[in-house]
């Protein structure tokens, strides 16, 4: 059975400003590209909108996922933060709220459900599908501020 593979990313002008998100997946002989936008938000709650929006676009729940993001902010909070955030009541360490936490709890929820390998590639980097991820953010981007 082969894995789907899934590119993310999402950016911002201006942080806060106009935000975009962008997401490649790829099964097999087969792709899709999704994206979308805000008119106020952050460059952070981009880059979850884009693995939450790539997330909810899998129906089938037996198949492994291999998902790249050039967020840390993203690869730490879903693989090291959140079990802390959870055992404090989605605070962090400084017991203060967790910031985004509405998109991290859609996440989590989509994270269980699914068979998901997390990777971390370096942005702009001649990364094919890293490429294509930030091209459709942009376009997002290019689309609201028209």
């Amino acid at each position: 059975m082969s894995k789907i593979i899934i590119y993310t990313d999402g950016g911002c002008r201006g942080n806060p400003g106009i935000g975009g998100w962008g997401v490649w997946l790829r099964y097999g002989d087969h792709d899709k590209k999704l994206h979308g936008s805000e008119k106020d938000t952050t460059n952070n709650r981009m880059e979850l909108m884009a693995a939450i929006k790539a997330l909810e676009a899998i129906k089938s729940k037996s198949i492994d996922i291999d998902l790249y993001t050039d967020s840390k902010y993203v690869m730490n909070g879903i693989n090291d933060w959140i079990k802390g955030w959870k055992a404090k009541g989605w605070k962090t360490a400084a017991k203060k709220p967790v910031k985004n936490v509405d998109l991290w709890q859609r996440l989590d929820i989509l994270n269980a459900s699914h068979t998901v390998h997390w990777h971390w590639v370096k942005g702009h980097s001649g990364d094919i599908g890293n490429e294509m991820a930030d091209e459709l953010a942009n376009k997002a981007m290019d689309s609201m501020s028209q």
